[in-house]
């Protein structure tokens, strides 16, 4: 044995050493278990064969499909499909009925209300909160203030037509104008008055009865003479103290001035049918509904 070699063999062990020392600390250089080795080797056989047989290796437009063709997005849409297969038979009828004649102890209304809900929550709580109450601009669906009507054929006119899209022919449309180019300022004012003197008993009288005659001339035709509103046209209640956006002066002044133009889109051209149907049906039972 040469000098070398002897000066990689610790003296206590007998066992060679890596050569590195940290502190006078050698480290020794022992084989790696048998069976450890066995189980490195299993794993990077399998991992091989795990790689052939599903899919792996990330592509430019894909992953390799894997010789099994197994895919998690084949086994949700074969769930979907069972699940879906169960319900043949309600969703036939759900298609069929007359919404208006389903009543809350009907078998076919709890599978309507349980269906709707799920759909309420992954499409439409974004706007209208998963509690269906509402925020500036979005609706609250849990009273009686309906622009359109808040019976369930209504409602599910609504949901499948939208409000003021471009897409859908049948959406619900209506424009208030802007009044910033038809008013003055002190016209604006006055109508503003008259407005929060339709539901509040803090009001400047005078100007209140400057601002009613103005709203019998420019916005009566849609709000009716008591600003009762018109579910025909979508025109709102403005005596009820529900507002969609806000019922202080200032925020009454800006709707005034610049008008409000939400939208809504057509769910009917997104989602089926029988989604449509229990999502208006879930709507209607939250209470709110006419």
């Amino acid at each position: 044995m040469s000098d070398k070699d002897t000066n990689n063999i610790d003296d206590v062990t007998g066992v060679e050493t890596t050569g590195h020392s940290w502190d006078g600390i050698e480290e020794l250089n022992n084989p790696l278990p048998r069976w450890w080795l066995w189980i490195l080797y299993a794993t990077v056989v399998w991992g091989i064969g795990y790689t052939i047989a599903y899919p792996a290796w990330p592509m430019i437009s894909g992953a390799t499909s894997g010789m099994l063709g197994f895919s998690t997005r084949g086994e949700v849409a074969t769930d979907i499909a069972e699940h879906e297969a169960k319900n043949d038979g309600l969703v036939t009828e759900l298609l069929a009925v007359e919404l208006a004649t389903l009543a809350p102890e009907d078998d076919l209304h709890r599978y309507a209300v349980s269906r709707g809900a799920s759909v309420f929550r992954a499409q439409c709580s974004q706007c209208h909160g998963s509690g269906a109450a509402g925020a500036k601009g979005y609706p609250n669906l849990l009273d009686d203030a309906w622009l359109w009507g808040g019976d369930v054929d209504n409602i599910a006119h609504t949901v499948a037509h939208g409000i003021r899209n471009e897409t859908d022919f049948d959406a619900r449309y209506s424009e208030m104008p802007a009044f910033d180019e038809i008013f003055s300022d002190e016209e604006v004012s006055d109508v503003v008055e008259y407005v929060v003197s339709l539901s509040s008993s803090e009001y400047d009288a005078a100007l209140a009865a400057r601002g009613a005659e103005l709203f019998v001339d420019n916005c009566s035709a849609c709000h009716g003479d008591a600003a009762m509103g018109n579910i025909d046209l979508g025109a709102p209640n403005l005596a009820d103290a529900i507002w969609l956006y806000g019922g202080d002066r200032a925020t009454l002044e800006e709707t005034v001035r610049y008008s409000r133009y939400g939208v809504m889109p057509a769910w009917g051209q997104r989602i089926s049918e029988a989604d449509v149907r229990a999502v208006s049906i879930y709507v209607h039972s939250l209470g709110g509904g006419e």
